[in-house]
């Protein structure tokens, strides 16, 4: 017979359970690209290299790896593609020859911009069937989880000195709450 579990513990998993269902319909819905969207097709795995290319500008190959725990190869290939593609653009480090710095070209940075708004106006079509008040409440929580998930992703250890930071994602916080609004 199993053990029934209560209290603060199993509502926080249960919340982690929540979350994780919701990203998971937020990956499903959001690869439904409409054709004609744009000409080239980039994988989840790709957008994760131009993510952290565009938060950690000028990030070597070695760095780009442990920030994705993914292998040296595997990380050479994926940003081959992107080159490839013209999303991102190799060049010598300014501080060691050795090393190549990636950063996202004009494209890249397009493309990017182009999938951000497409995404938003996806979900902001679905969440316009939730009530005003329920949108309001959903506000508060998404702005919780951005609070602690910025400051989980600080608190996790990097090989550079300069802390990960998300990218902008956007939101606007609550007005009083001491921070700065967010705009995108």
């Amino acid at each position: 017979m199993g053990v029934e579990r209560s209290g603060p513990d199993q509502r926080l998993r249960d919340v982690a359970r929540a979350m994780r269902g919701v990203i998971e319909l937020l990956e499903v819905y959001w690869t439904r690209v409409p054709e004609g969207f744009s000409p080239v097709a980039v994988s989840a795995p790709q957008l994760r290299v131009m993510y952290v290319i565009e938060r950690r500008e000028g990030i070597n190959l070695r760095q780009l790896g442990a920030e994705l725990d993914a292998a040296p190869s595997s990380v050479s290939r994926l940003c081959d593609r992107l080159e490839a593609i013209g999303f991102v653009r190799r060049s010598s480090s300014t501080a060691s020859r050795r090393e190549v710095e990636l950063r996202l070209t004009a494209q890249g940075r397009a493309h990017l911009d182009r999938l951000r708004v497409r995404r938003e106006e996806r979900l902001a079509a679905a969440l316009a069937r939730a009530s005003p008040a329920s949108r309001a409440r959903l506000m508060e929580a998404v702005e919780t989880i951005r609070v602690a998930l910025t400051a989980a992703v600080r608190a996790e250890p990097t090989e550079s000195a300069e802390p990960a930071e998300p990218p902008d994602t956007g939101v606007q916080r609550p007005p009083g709450d001491g921070a700065e609004r967010r705009t995108g």
